[in-house]
């Protein structure tokens, strides 16, 4: 997934988090879904960032698992 892909990804994934935040149901499993992927969508675009910059090929960053991506601090 190219950084164009993945910025396409994000916004779909916003996009859907407001349509449920929005709703009258909320679902929580969902929206926690919806979070970890974001987290993860960011993540490898930061990746490919990073990757390039250091004049390396973006497209050799891969996504992490969640449960690492999760366990990083802010």
């Amino acid at each position: 997934m190219d950084d164009k892909q993945l910025a396409a990804r994000i916004n779909e994934l916003i996009h859907e988090e407001h349509e449920i935040e929005r709703g009258g149901e909320p679902n929580p499993d969902r929206l926690r879904e919806i979070e970890v992927e974001l987290d993860r969508c960011w993540d490898l675009l930061r990746q490919r960032r990073a990757r390039r910059r250091a004049g390396e090929d973006p497209d050799e960053a891969s996504a992490r698992p969640a449960n690492v991506v999760e366990g990083y601090l802010q």
